[in-house]
């Protein structure tokens, strides 16, 4: 069934997207009560314990999946990672989620426009037009010469700028190690260098959050697992224009539970974001 079921890929990456988004949604509410990185830190704790458990039961164990020649790589990786993490959910705190997933959407084109410099691949010049575009949707959502503009609104740009060096490191170290190793090291590392961050930041927590904070952990490996099933039954280029469903569930979240508002400059500029995404991916597609 491996790399051939596209629909059940279709379906699995909208159910990614959903769990994705809703963790979004208890990150939202949990870091406006409590400090952002120790509520990273605990989820991280959970990530590592959950990354350890798979790698344990897989043919070689825990050796083997630790297994790289590139272990200043996959360091900096998982480290890059969770410093991503850290500065999104610093973003829905000051933003809200529609803005916020909004700005980060344009993350494809950036990977399509540093795959270049950083791996070495070729970018034709119809992919380098859908890429301008993408950015002059991100510079509609910013209005940057409108008087409105919030230096706030730069947080998810850097954490979309963040996240698409971390997908061409992904790419990068996959030419020597396989996903599993990759995914090992992103929970352990990151939870290491998270706990030595987050550990000074530690405030007592209620019980009712203390229920959430379970829920976002879960809801955390519940998502990896189905992103690691999805891409195990389909094809990356058939199920990846999909993820676009995550700034959608997002949004509906930000506007129903936080009185979020989706006003037009954010609509028409993620609209042209995602517009511009979708071709990238289809001309990637088409090349390979």
């Amino acid at each position: 069934m491996s790399g051939n079921n596209t629909k059940l890929g279709i379906i699995l990456m909208a159910a990614t997207t959903l769990v994705f988004a809703l963790q979004d949604g208890i990150s939202k509410h949990l870091a406006a009560e409590y400090n952002t990185f120790m509520v990273i830190m605990i989820r991280y704790w959970f990530f590592a314990a959950f990354v350890i458990a798979i790698a344990s039961r897989a043919s070689g164990g825990l050796k083997q999946a630790a297994r790289t020649d590139q272990p200043l790589m996959q360091s900096f990786r998982a480290v890059l990672l969770v410093a991503e993490i850290c500065v999104a959910v610093y973003g829905f705190t000051l933003l809200g989620l529609v803005e916020s997933h909004a700005v980060f959407a344009a993350y494809p084109l950036m990977i399509a426009a540093l795959s270049g410099p950083v791996l070495g691949e070729s970018v034709g010049w119809r992919r380098w037009v859908a890429i301008g575009f993408g950015f002059v949707g991100v510079l509609i959502i910013l209005q940057p010469g409108f008087g409105v503009f919030q230096v706030e609104a730069l947080v998810p740009f850097l954490s979309a700028l963040m996240f698409a060096l971390y997908g061409l490191l992904t790419r990068y170290v996959a030419r020597k190690d396989s996903a599993s190793t990759s995914f090992f090291w992103t929970g352990t590392v990151g939870s290491v260098a998270m706990t030595a961050v987050g550990i000074w930041f530690w405030q007592p927590m209620s019980g009712g959050d203390w229920i959430w904070m379970a829920t976002l952990c879960v809801s955390g490996a519940f998502g990896h697992f189905l992103l690691i099933k999805c891409y195990e039954v389909a094809e990356a280029s058939a199920v990846q224009p999909f993820a676009y469903l995550q700034l959608v569930f997002a949004s509906a979240l930000g506007v129903t539970l936080f009185d979020e508002t989706i006003r037009w400059n954010v609509a028409l500029g993620a609209s042209i974001i995602v517009a511009a995404g979708l071709f990238t991916l289809w001309r990637e597609r088409q090349n390979a």
